[in-house]
């Protein structure tokens, strides 16, 4: 089998409750495709598994997501759709499935992106795994439920906001310092900063713009009433 980076995104986690619509649907694929992964071999990691010089000279853009449904082996693809069942479902619940969505797969190609800007393009290794989209589902639960407990290695109880930052400056670091051979740590960092954006830096910027406009308004209604008071007029 040809040598890959995978990125593996789950040590340890808390139970996860029924599975929604979209969660159901992604694990259904990453298994199927998991198993063609077995029967076909190393067909599907050459075509679909994110290669950045397939990307950059050949055009291969499909690969910044179809990577996100191939696996490296089994422990590789549990421990994510692990993470995904924990931590996806109670998302979706309260987003809604088309939300969830965009926000996975928004997610996993932000982990492309990064692992595609921090790549050498000569490098002939696939970067596969759903762990840049899991990452940015970890990201939004410890957003949205911050005092929630995560059970590390499935003993020990901590909030779900500093289980976040933890794993977060963990990859940041592995990244930094080259990481563990044949694990995409950049992937996880994109997947982590994309979901920071899209749930922090686009409300903030557009909660900003409003506010400049209302700013705006009141000061052309003050001119406005200022020249209705003008004597001169």
């Amino acid at each position: 089998m040809n040598r890959y980076a995978y990125d593996s995104g789950g040590r340890s986690f808390m139970m996860g409750g029924s599975l929604a619509t979209a969660v159901r649907m992604l694990m259904a694929w990453n298994l199927i495709i998991f198993l063609l992964q077995f029967l076909v071999g190393d067909v599907l990691l050459s075509w679909f598994g994110l290669i950045p010089d397939d990307v950059w000279h050949r055009g291969y853009v499909w690969q910044m997501v179809t990577y996100m449904f191939l696996h490296g082996g089994l422990f590789h693809i549990i421990f994510n759709m692990l993470a995904l069942w924990m931590f996806g479902s109670e998302l979706e619940f309260l987003w809604g499935t088309r939300r969830f969505l965009q926000y996975y797969f928004l997610c996993g190609i932000g982990g492309a992106v990064l692992t595609l800007l921090t790549s050498a393009h000569s490098t002939p290794y696939p970067t596969i795994g759903a762990s840049a989209a899991v990452f940015g589902i970890l990201l939004a639960y410890g957003l949205t439920f911050p005092n929630r407990p995560v059970l590390i290695y499935f003993l020990f109880p901590i909030p779900a906001k500093y289980f976040v930052m933890i794993y977060g400056l963990m990859e940041l670091y592995s990244s930094l310092s080259g990481g563990s051979p044949g694990v995409a740590h950049w992937a996880h960092v994109g997947g982590l900063v994309t979901g920071l954006i899209l749930l922090k830096g686009i409300p903030m910027l557009t909660r900003s713009r409003r506010r400049r406009k209302q700013q705006n308004f009141r000061v052309l209604e003050f001119h406005d009433r200022e020249r209705d008071d003008d004597p001169r007029r």
